[in-house]
Order: C-alpha cells, then structure tokens, then sequence
C-alpha cells in the first residue's frame, strides 16, 4: 500500500482517462477541471512518467496511460464492490431472516412477535414458513452448509435435535390431545366413540420416519385400533381450519392451539396427551459465528419457551 499514490488522484485519473476529457471528469465528479489538472499532475509527479499529452482544448493518453487504464479500472469496480457488500453489512446487520414449519410460525411465532420488536425496536424479522423444517430421520442431514446456503439465520426444526456442525437448543415438546370444536365435543362419549368420527391428520407428522398419529394414541390408550376414517391435510394450517369448522377431531399440540383454546374455539376431548419423541428445536450458526440479531432473536424464542403459558378454561370431556 506503501507504493500507491492517493487514492484520489487515482480516480481522477481514471475518470479522465475514461472520458478523455478534464472538463468530462470534471462534470463526473462534481469538481472544477482546475482540481482535475491538479491532481493528474500531482499524480504524474509521482510516478515520474506523464499520462496525458496535452493539446488545445483535448487531451490524450500516453502509452503508459494506456496500459495501466483497463486495470485501474477494474480495480475501483473491485472496490466499489467491496464498498457496497460493507454498506449493504451495515445496513442489514438488524434483519434477522427465521424459518419454521408453517403451523409453529403462524401460531407460535407471529403472536409473540410483538415481545421481540419491543426488546429490539430496530430489528426487521422476515418470517419463512416451510415443511422443509421437518426432519424426516433422527440423524438430521441439516447443517450449517444448508442454513447459509438457504440465507437463514435461525430455524426453528421439527425433529430429533441431532445436527452435527449446528447448535440445537429445544424449544417446545410435541404432546398432541384430542381436540375439536365444542359443538362437536358434545356428542362424543368416551374414547371409543372417536372411531366413529372423522379423525383429523396434519400430514406435516407423515413426513417423519417415525411417525406420531392416531393409531398410535389408540394404541396408547390400550384401545383396538380397527379401521379409522382419517382426513388428511397438507399440512397443520388447513387441518386447524377444518377442526375448527367442525369437520372432524384432530390429534393437535396445545401449545400451537392455545389461542384457539383459550377463546373457546377448540376443546380439548381427552387430557390424554401423546408423548412424542420429536421436539421443536431452534437451530443457528451458534455462538461466535451468528451475526448478533440472530442470537438476539434466537435468545427471545427461548425466553418465550419458558415463560408460563397463562391458563386455559378446562375444556376436557369426563371420562
């Protein structure tokens, strides 16, 4: 760095060798062509070899000109783009980018999201919902490569909590109930009556190896398990619309649905949890490697774990 010459000099020189023209380079910087001369000047006085040939009202390059124009000019559009990757660092280092499976993101996520902005009133969140958080094997093949592959600074996975080059922190358990609309929880009497009754899947749980569904709560319930009428959703979003419609019972996690609970919207048929192996972790580059909002958003989610669920109206049909 020693060697060069200012800087400013250097870019004078560029934008008249370019233009071919001080009064050009002038009008392109926003200076007089006076500051123009000066600098070239200066600049060959430097370097002890002249860069222009001067003639009445034009100028033009020299061989040496000539021959150093097309990497000077390379080496600022280097520069310019380093510059703006600086710029764009600082102008982005409050955007936190969070992926989680759809129904976590919308009834989980978005209702709190309010705390977070209060905690971090410049921050911007941008919200991705995928079922590509869901991990179909104990031993995740996500790791760090497809977390900045995919531009995401925290995601919130459904799985096992196994990933090798990542940090995984749990979240929140997966413990599904019976839960339906109350119009429909009024006509159900006893756990042997559910078969009857259209069941409910958020098919997000099939994409699991091992998946968690009704056959396995009949079955923990030590009850015959015989033929289910199932109705299948794409995914956790579509099954609560249907529950809530009265169309079925849906095998759903309390937490997910609390609001739902809470207003009186669902009830909770049985208070016969099936325990899942399969948690809510929430997944980042971790310490020393995350940008600061990410940690800071990804310390937000799990105070938000621990924080009491406030109470819901016992909904639960007696058994």
């Amino acid at each position: 760095m020693s060697r060069l010459p200012p800087l400013i000099a250097l870019s004078y020189f560029e934008v008249a060798a370019r233009t071919k023209s001080f009064a050009a380079a002038a009008k392109e910087l926003n200076v007089t062509p006076a500051a123009i001369s000066h600098q070239i000047k200066s600049l060959e006085e430097y370097l002890g070899v002249d860069l222009f040939v001067r003639h009445h009202r034009r100028v033009s390059l020299t061989p040496a000109a000539r021959v150093a124009l097309p990497e000077l000019h390379e080496g600022f559009h280097i520069l310019g783009r380093a510059v703006d990757k600086i710029r764009a660092y600082g102008e982005e280092r409050l955007i936190v980018t969070v992926c989680a499976e759809p129904l976590f993101a919308t009834k989980w996520i978005v209702p709190r999201l309010h705390r977070f902005y209060a905690r971090c009133p410049d921050a911007e969140v941008r919200l991705q919902a995928s079922l590509h958080t869901v991990d179909r094997l104990r031993d995740s093949v996500f790791g760090l490569a497809d977390l900045k592959r995919a531009g995401i600074d925290v995601s919130v996975r459904l799985g096992y909590g196994n990933y090798a080059d990542l940090e995984p922190q749990r979240l929140l358990s997966l413990d599904l109930v019976p839960i339906c609309a109350p119009e429909l929880a009024a006509t159900v009497d006893g756990v042997d009556s559910l078969r009857g009754l259209p069941l409910l899947c958020d098919s997000t749980l099939t994409r699991i190896n091992e998946p968690y569904g009704w056959k396995e709560w009949f079955k923990q319930q030590g009850c015959e398990i015989g033929t289910l009428r199932e109705l299948r959703f794409g995914n956790g979003l579509l099954a609560l619309e249907a529950a809530m419609a009265g169309q079925g019972v849906l095998l759903g996690s309390r937490d997910l649905h609390q609001a739902e609970l809470g207003a009186g919207k669902l009830s909770v048929l049985f208070d016969r949890p099936l325990n899942c192996d399969q948690a809510y972790y929430v997944v980042s580059a971790g310490t020393g490697l995350e940008r600061p909002i990410a940690g800071q958003f990804r310390e937000w989610l799990l105070d938000e774990a621990n924080m009491p669920s406030p109470g819901l109206a016992s909904h639960a049909a007696q058994v």
